[in-house]
């Protein structure tokens, strides 16, 4: 495993291009674009203003830059360094800014969500979406890109457009029983669309293409409902995180509940095999010593080193009761994501931060706990096999597959808190990013 130096990063923005050549980052108001492989800057951007969010067109060819504050959006191509385009949405402002998945129209949602200004780069001419919700997640595109959701709000309902990305011609309009719709996601297959209210109503519906409702789920009434939901590669189970700290799989055939998943303090099964991260001293030769140490010789005398030791069962796990009398309690299924291959699912019970629990969906049970010693921030599965990359805003990579785990030391100098990932993928390597620093580590083949 090889780490390539920092390079400055603000705002957590870099991106690897989706054909995988090219990694964005973000300076403040500058854009750097470099070759994924060698980390050579190909392009250097310069914008109006602190930039907020970058996003890359499905092609790779272009790529956007919004400034919210000032209501701005420039768009820079890397065949044409000297072509650029700036969209200002003037008074109206602007709150959001995405790619169509066609890579040739950008989407601006305006303040107040007002409206959906829907700008195309090739022919300039403007489309107008009116009445989109303001909510987590009220835009979806189906993966093959042909279809796009919105959730609107008028006259105090939720309803759903469905649009067809070829000509922004709208196919369907239906309302939702939601009582404030929180968020919509297409099956990756892009046949269902799941649509869950808000958290103060346990209810998820589900949409066929042509606005029929296929089916609606509630688990329970009278009490916090879903936080977080995920679809596998295959569109076969959709996992329902929720505040009760269970996550709950639906199967595409009935949508009916086939197993729900608990996350106890204490883990007693046998079969499972929990890890717990341990830190150890580095030993040090007293002959190399010398004084003043070298830097390299201060770095390693100074940074604590960690691994995995297996744990036996039952293993009490640290938990963390929820203040009540706070807004969004630090409770429930906050975190969920699925493998590549449909084999495993990861979750994150916000109760016990300091855990990862990697489930068997084909056994349909729980296979590893991951007990680390700071709260887990994030993880992502490696896009090409079962691998899973945790990060717990400290200088280490945390790498499970099912023939182990490792504790990887980030060999960098200073503060480098890890407290996001990006795969890349090729599943070769993937970004490093901190609140002020990026670097990319480089997996060899026959790693973990």
């Amino acid at each position: 495993m090889n780490f390539s130096e920092p390079f400055k990063l603000s705002g957590l923005l870099g991106r690897f291009s989706p054909d995988g050549r090219c990694l964005a980052s973000c300076v403040q108001y500058r854009l750097v674009v470099r070759d994924a492989g060698t980390l050579q800057i190909l392009q250097l951007y310069t914008c109006l203003d602190h930039i907020q969010y970058i996003e890359w067109s499905s092609d790779s060819l272009f790529i956007l830059c919004a400034m919210y504050k000032r209501g701005i959006v420039q768009v820079w191509s890397l065949e044409q360094p000297d072509w650029h385009c700036k969209i200002d949405e003037g008074s109206a402002g602007l709150v959001a800014s995405c790619w169509s998945p066609d890579g040739r129209h950008i989407l601006n949602t305006t303040e107040f969500h007002l409206r959906i200004t829907v700008w195309s780069l090739c022919t300039k001419s403007v489309s107008y979406i009116k009445y989109p919700k303001a909510c987590q997640q009220g835009l979806a595109f189906t993966k093959d890109g042909r279809y796009m959701a919105v959730a609107e709000r008028r006259d105090c309902k939720d309803f759903v457009s469905i649009f067809v990305c070829s000509d922004w011609q709208l196919l369907r309009h239906f309302d939702t029983e939601t009582q404030d719709l929180f968020g919509i996601e297409w099956a990756p297959n892009g046949c269902v669309l799941a649509v869950w209210d808000t958290c103060l109503e346990y209810k998820i519906l589900l949409y066929s293409l042509d606005g029929r409702l296929l089916s609606t789920y509630r688990a329970y009434e009278w009490s916090l409902g879903i936080k977080s939901i995920a679809w596998s590669p295959s569109s076969q189970f959709l996992a329902i995180g929720s505040y009760d700290e269970k996550v709950r799989i639906l199967n595409h055939v009935t949508w009916k509940k086939i197993t729900e998943f608990e996350h106890p303090a204490t883990v007693a099964n046998a079969k499972t095999i929990v890890y717990k991260e341990v830190e150890k001293s580095p030993s040090v030769e007293t002959e190399r010593l010398s004084f003043p140490p070298t830097r390299a010789l201060a770095n390693s005398l100074f940074s604590t080193q960690s691994k995995y030791d297996i744990s036996q069962v039952p293993v009490s796990l640290q938990y963390i009761k929820p203040v009540a009398d706070r807004a969004n309690p630090k409770m429930g299924i906050g975190m969920l994501a699925f493998s590549s291959d449909n084999c495993y699912l990861a979750t994150k019970n916000d109760n016990i931060p300091n855990a990862v629990w990697i489930w068997d969906i084909q056994k349909l049970k729980l296979s590893v706990v991951l007990e680390q010693l700071c709260a887990v921030q994030f993880f992502q599965w490696d896009p090409r096999q079962p691998r899973l990359a945790v990060c717990t805003g400290n200088s280490k990579v945390y790498l499970w597959s099912p023939a182990g785990c490792v504790s990887v030391q980030v060999p960098v100098e200073g503060d480098f808190q890890i407290v996001c990932l990006s795969w890349h993928s090729s599943g070769d390597s993937m970004a490093l990013l901190s609140k002020e620093n990026f670097c990319v580590c480089y997996l060899e083949r026959d790693e973990v």
